[in-house]
């Protein structure tokens, strides 16, 4: 089995993979081609995904690992999702907050598209879908796109991605006059720019998750994202993501043309 999943799955999602293995019930995803959209039901709904392996790394995450679950008094928190894909995040945080409004972004229009009918699929209300990227200006910019969950403004270096124009919007323009009980930024690699812009406005933030991407020959900008959470007051927590390399002096591993990816965690204490 471990020989068959080596071929079919990028080495960086071997092992939450093995781990979700768990759920037999999504084991046939695990031999689907990748990058073809496909159906499956998760939580009794019909669920469509863009990507099979995506799926069930994001699955592990979101819904086994549980990396986005936190508590609060309120019974109608407002999230952002910065980075929504398919709408996983959205259907875990409805389920654990169905009185939540979510505020959503996805620019890829494709996977904007899954995330649309996934969405009306659970009958999901009180969610604004934005198809736009978020950027320190409102403009039209290149995106590349990967029909996964890797499409980015930043990341150039693979050639399978497809360009195509999006229109982006500012982050601070939801922030402002708000308290936002969560917000979730993981926008491959703009995210530094975005918290510059919308740093003034990240007090009124009680939570953040940052999915940090290090690109392959790049300067890192891990230290300046710490830096403006230090900054707004959080107590950070980092994990490491599914790339990383447990021996780097020996071997640094990459994937999507990046060498590292972290979640970051943000905390008011």
């Amino acid at each position: 089995m471990i020989k068959i999943i080596r071929k079919l799955i990028p080495s960086s999602f071997i092992t939450p993979i093995i781990f979700l293995l768990k759920d037999f019930r999504l084991l046939p995803i695990l031999f689907k081609e990748r990058y073809k959209v496909g159906e499956t039901q998760i939580l009794g709904k019909s669920l469509c995904y863009a990507d099979s392996a995506s799926f069930l790394f994001l699955y592990d995450e979101i819904f086994i690992k549980g990396i986005y679950n936190f508590e609060t008094d309120k019974k109608d928190p407002l999230i952002i999702d910065c980075g929504a894909n398919i709408g996983l995040s959205i259907i875990f945080l409805k389920k654990l907050f169905p009185k939540s409004y979510i505020i959503a972004f996805e620019p890829d229009k494709k996977i904007y598209s899954l995330l649309k009918d996934n969405i009306q699929s659970f009958g999901f209300s009180d969610i604004e879908l934005h198809r736009k990227g978020l950027w320190n200006e409102e403009t039209t910019l290149e995106f590349f796109s990967d029909e996964s969950d890797g499409g980015s403004l930043v990341n150039k270096e693979i050639s399978r991605l497809d360009t195509v124009k999006i229109e982006t919007t500012l982050l601070s323009n939801f922030l402002k006059d708000k308290v936002v009980d969560f917000l979730k930024i993981d926008i491959e690699g703009a995210e530094l720019e975005v918290l510059l812009e919308s740093a003034e406005y990240l007090k009124n933030v009680q939570r953040i998750f940052i999915e940090y991407h290090s690109f392959v020959g790049k300067e890192q900008k891990l230290s300046d994202i710490i830096q403006i959470l230090n900054q707004s007051g959080f107590r950070i927590i980092i994990n490491n993501q599914g790339l990383f390399s447990p021996q780097p002096f020996l071997k640094i591993n990459t994937a999507s043309g990046m060498d590292m990816q972290l979640n970051i965690f943000g905390i008011r204490m």
